[in-house]
This record gives C-alpha cells, structure tokens and sequence, in this order.
C-alpha cells in the first residue's frame, strides 16, 4: 500500500529483508572473522584489530559461562563509558545468548538500584571509577559478581587506574577475567532472532525506568534499514567511524556498536566528548568517513578553534538524533565539512531508527525525515484515530524494530501499544505534504 513518505524512496524498495542477517551474534562473529588483520576498535591512543577484539570478547564469554556460571538469558549489566572495554563486553555477552543490560555509568545510587533490581541483574561490568555508586547499593540487590574495567585496560600508552570501591565483596578486574578465559571452554548457544538481545532502559525521567525488550530480529531489521539508507555510501573493510555518543546509548549501539562493525569499520571511541581538546586530538589522526552526534556536541566541535585543522574531507555522512538539530549548526557544518547533518528520529523501543533523512537529500528540512521500509507512522489523537496529512497528533509505530514489551510490565506495555499494534511514541508530530515527519510537541 502506498503511503505519504514513499514518494522519498527514489526508487528504493519499500521493504527490507533481515532474516537472512541471523543473530547479532552471527552478525558479529562472521565480522570478527572476515575482518580479521582490519582495524576494529581505537581508544585513546590505541588501536586494537578485529582479531584481537575476537579474542578478548571470547575470552570474557568463556569466563562469564565457565568461571561464573552464567547460560542463555543471563541479564549482564555493562556499566561504561566509551571505551576498549565496552566493545569486548558488549560482543562477549552477545556471542553467548545473555542479555545486555545497559546502564548509564553515572547513574545515581537510585537509579542504578531500580535498573538492576528490575533486570534481575547477578553480574555487573563496571567502570572502576563508577564503583562508589554501585558500592552504596550492592546489598540491596542480588547482584554477586562484579568484573571492574579500568579506563586503560588494553590500551598500550598509561592510563591511571581509578581505585575499586570497597565494600563490593568478590571482585575481578577485567583483565584478570580475561585471563583465566583463555584457559577455559566457551560454548556458543544457539541463538535465534527471537531471543532476548538487549533490555535498554528508558524513561527514568517520568517516574522508575522502565527495560525495554530487544531481541536480535529487532535489531537485524534496524541494520537492514542502515543498508537501506547509507549501503550505497558504505564500502566494507574502510569506513572509520567517530562514536563520542555514548555506546549505552541505543543509537551509538546500533550503528557504531553493531552496523559498522558488520561494515567492517574502524570504530574510534570518544570516551569523554566534553574534553574537546583530546576530542579534536584524537580525530585528527583519521580520515573519517562517518560520524554519530547530537546537536551539542556537532556545535561544540564548531566552536572550537582547533576543529579548523581537523581533515573532513573523506566524511561521507553525519547523523543526529536524540534532539533536535538546529539549522545554524547544520549550516555551519556544511561550511566547514562539506555536508549537512542527518537527523532521524528513534526511541530505545524502535531500536531505535523510526525515520532518517536520506543521505541523497541536499540542504537543511527541520524535520526527523522519511520513516523508513517495513515501517509504518499513524498521527494519531487521544482517541486513537487517525489524523489527517499536515495535523498534529501522536506519533505511533508499527515495525519490525518496535520492542517486544517492557520487561515485566505488562501493564506499561499495555499502556503504549494500540490494539492495532502501534507502539504509542508520546511524541506530537505531522507529515508535511513533501511526506516528511516533523516533530512539533511531547505529549
């Protein structure tokens, strides 16, 4: 059926294909194996091989399964921030069937409590730095084991070691565990898209948070829709990505985390975006081809004179999401790269990409751009009927990248989905007569 926003495709097919893209867990390995002598992951200085990343994420998977115990559907929490770390947990507990429970490192004692309470959470992957909080909250939870991540692990040049807070009981260091890995057995389950992928908190801001549930389908669809909307510009085995946004977050997740690493990219961690000098001196050594952002941190870039120096040339795409992008800052952009910032739009629900501006679109549009295939947007009212073209209403989804539920809240699901099953965004948007989505409200 012919819908408002098919009249942007330029010929594009209006349905993706995912299944054929199995598990994140295929996903990733078949990377890890492809790309091999490639460059997969640079932190502070360092740069570590697809190869290498393989070995340390099977390395903590085996200890997570042999030391620890831990099976298929285990929530493992991961509290860092951008660093080698995160990229070797992250594919050490994808490989092994767990569920990735993200957590923000500077969580409050509350927030961190909740998360991991709800979650069900035995095993936490902590930034050392971060320990203090989780130390004011561990006997409050069931959680048992605590493997501690130091800014400089697997990172060559010296990084000071932040102290372990006490009181955690019966801690690792990662690269204790990563050791006693190598000499233990790793199992690889079968995993399917229907499994359990992800639990991604969100809105915290209204009240407890609440886990989302991504399986490994919703975000096989989301990667076959970066295909579709970036795999003409994308050539495997060369992109180098710039991640300063954070990787718990589920924009860089998708597309840094997992996307590009299907690419085969260089992924180039920013672990402190707020730092702009070791920022621009760290991107300044590569000739990146993609970059992930928010409206801030692109302006912050540009009001920073040293970016002047910084070679953009070979910088095919930038995307925006989160808020909204500002035209001043797009257009300044465009002056000083060569090109405009993308906005889209998602949620940890969707996975997130619910709509992107393709990057065959010149200029800047204010909107969040086309939704995108197998992917429907309703405007609708309190009522829940549909409004017509160019009249506000809620913004509501029907994909392959709409979440499964929210972890045991059948009523909060309940709550956001219709009976036709459209996910409920909370957010106040129209279709322009071009087709474009536009946001204009929260709900």
């Amino acid at each position: 059926m012919e819908k408002i926003w098919h009249q942007n495709y330029g010929g594009k097919p209006k349905d993706v294909e995912w299944e054929s893209l199995g598990s994140m867990a295929d996903v990733i390995e078949t990377a890890l194996e492809k790309f091999a002598d490639k460059p997969a992951v640079h932190c502070l200085g360092t740069t570590r091989s697809y190869a290498e990343i393989d070995k340390a994420s099977r390395d903590l998977a085996a200890y997570l399964q042999s030391a620890l115990g831990h099976t298929k559907g285990d929530r493992v929490a991961i509290m860092l921030p951008n660093i080698m770390g995160f990229n070797v947990a992250s594919y050490a507990v994808i490989r092994s069937g767990m569920v990735q429970v993200n957590v923000n490192p500077l969580y409050t004692p509350r927030e961190l409590k909740h998360q991991l309470n709800d979650a069900g959470v035995e095993t936490i992957i902590i930034a050392a730095m971060a320990t203090p909080t989780l130390a004011a909250i561990i006997g409050e939870t069931a959680v048992k084991k605590v493997i501690t991540v130091q800014i400089g692990d697997l990172i060559e040049a010296p990084v000071p070691h932040a102290p372990v807070a006490e009181g955690l009981g019966n801690t690792v260091a990662l690269t204790d565990a990563l050791a006693q890995g190598t000499g233990l057995a790793f199992e690889r389950p079968e995993i399917n898209q229907d499994d359990l992928l992800f639990l991604q908190y969100t809105g915290g801001t209204t009240g407890l948070s609440k886990g989302a549930m991504l399986t490994h389908g919703n975000l096989a669809s989301n990667m076959a829709v970066y295909d579709w909307l970036a795999g003409e510009i994308t050539n495997e085995g060369e992109e180098i990505i710039i991640t300063p946004v954070p990787m718990y977050h589920i924009l860089a997740l998708m597309v840094s985390v997992l996307s590009y690493t299907r690419y085969g990219a260089l992924n180039v961690l920013i672990p402190n975006p707020r730092d702009m000098e070791m920022f621009i001196g760290t991107i300044k050594n590569f000739r990146f081809t993609a970059f992930v952002g928010v409206n801030t941190l692109y302006n912050g870039l540009l009001h920073t004179p040293a970016f002047a120096d910084v070679d953009c040339s070979a910088l095919k795409v930038s995307w925006a999401g989160g808020s909204a992008v500002q035209e001043v800052v797009s257009n300044k952009w465009k002056e000083r790269t060569g090109i405009h910032i993308k906005e889209g739009y998602g949620l940890s629900e969707t996975s997130p990409v619910v709509s992107m501006n393709p990057v065959a679109f010149e200029g800047f549009n204010g909107t969040i751009g086309v939704v995108m295939p197998s992917t429907e947007v309703s405007i609708r009212n309190n009522e829940d009927r549909e409004m017509p073209h160019g009249e506000a209403g809620e913004i509501c989804i029907k994909g392959p990248q709409v979440m499964q539920g929210y972890w045991n809240r059948p009523d909060a699901t309940a709550e956001v989905m219709t009976e036709d099953g459209f996910f409920k965004s909370g957010d106040i948007g129209l279709f322009t007569e071009d087709g474009l989505l536009k946001i204009v409200d929260r709900k």
